[in-house]
């Protein structure tokens, strides 16, 4: 069984990328092939791997600047060679489900998103990551051929896998396809639940700090209310993060991996005021035993069981967080109920779940293609 990983871009450690380290580990031999490497970005993970890259990777500023480069991204992925393989399993919120393959060869897509900037409001997807005012006019020109091409490309999938109930809805809505849901690898196990005497002295955020995370609307509601708020995390958002923040509210930037659990651990809540298609964070949050004050969209509202694990806001406003502030109490809530259900997110459940899809379906896959010799002959 000959198998090869395709993941978009590896630029930054996120969500996705998490993923593909598990896929490595449960196929340890698979190469894997992507638009871009960028390994300073990367830290070293997957230094250990045989990474092929496209054309893309030879262009000036392409790994620091890969958001300016989607009119080429379908080209790029469809350049690679996959007839060797018997099985490719892609990881994709945008490109590497368009992958080209033989009749023959299974393709299995583990799917974070539809592509969102096709599909969703590209303009807001330009203000987001703080395109320049020439890119913000003429990337609306390019998105009919991209959404043209996503959909075709959705096409040549076998199997699609999705992180959550709301990216399998999505998958139906724009792709027509059935996607089974296998939530996203957690760590839970590195995260535990505090003393009551050593936790509830601050509420706690993080992530990339990027505007649809929408921590500006967090900040405004601490300071509002005077309470501590604790931030981790860096991104293209800080400097303006910083000058509306007041003096309650802490950027402590990257932390690292081992004093992580801690932060988690010791806060009074969590607050997730985004709409993500699978928020490992929030997940994080409760694997420490804490609730969370969450804004209710996304994925999100899958997992959270209001007034046992926290309380939702209907709107992405520093109104409505304050009030979703005002009426929290962290008192309420039962740590080992919250941890309970972050539990079944455990990496090792997922790695064996994604072993055993992939080995089944590779099977019945075999079995359809002899079957199909059979009626010919």
């Amino acid at each position: 069984m000959r198998i090869a990983l395709v993941h978009d871009y590896l630029v930054q450690y996120g969500g996705a990328e998490r993923v593909l380290e598990a896929f490595t580990e449960v196929f340890p031999y698979a190469p894997i092939y992507t638009l871009l490497h960028d390994e300073e970005a990367m830290r070293g993970v997957f230094s250990d791997k045989r990474v092929y890259t496209s054309f893309l990777q030879r262009l000036p500023f392409s790994r620091k600047r890969h958001r300016f480069f989607p009119p080429l991204m379908p080209l790029a992925i469809e350049q690679f060679d996959f007839s060797k393989y018997d099985i490719v399993l892609s990881d994709s919120s945008s490109y590497a489900k368009g992958i080209i393959t033989r009749p023959e060869t299974l393709h299995i897509c583990y799917m974070h998103t539809p592509m969102r900037y096709a599909w969703d409001d590209c303009q807001k997807y330009t203000q987001d990551f703080g395109f320049p005012n020439v890119i913000k006019r003429i990337v609306p020109f390019f998105m009919n051929p991209i959404r043209l091409w996503d959909k075709a490309s959705a096409d040549r999938v076998d199997r699609f896998l999705a992180n959550s109930q709301f990216v399998a809805k999505r998958i139906r809505k724009y792709y027509q396809k059935e996607a089974i849901v296998v939530h996203p690898p957690v760590n839970v196990n590195r995260f535990y639940v505090a003393s009551s005497e050593e936790r509830g002295k601050y509420f706690l955020m993080v992530g990339r700090l990027i505007a649809y995370k929408r921590h500006d609307i967090a900040i405004e509601a601490c300071n509002r209310l005077g309470l501590p708020l604790k931030i981790i995390g860096r991104g293209p958002e800080l400097e303006r993060l910083k000058k509306i923040a007041g003096p309650t509210v802490e950027f402590l930037g990257r932390v690292e991996e081992e004093d992580l659990p801690k932060y988690y651990a010791e806060c009074r809540g969590f607050i997730f005021p985004q709409e993500e298609d699978f928020g490992i964070v929030a997940i994080e949050a409760m694997a420490a035993g804490r609730p969370l004050i969450a804004y209710r969209g996304g994925d999100i509202v899958e997992h959270l069981e209001e007034g046992k694990m926290g309380v939702f806001f209907e709107e992405q406003t520093t109104e409505a967080i304050v009030a979703a502030l005002q009426k929290f109490d962290e008192s309420r809530y039962d740590p080992a109920f919250i941890r309970s259900h972050a539990l079944p997110f455990d990496k090792e459940r997922f790695k064996a779940t994604i072993k055993n899809y992939v080995e089944t379906t590779f099977h019945k896959h075999q079995m359809s293609k002899e079957k199909s010799v059979e009626l010919w002959n």
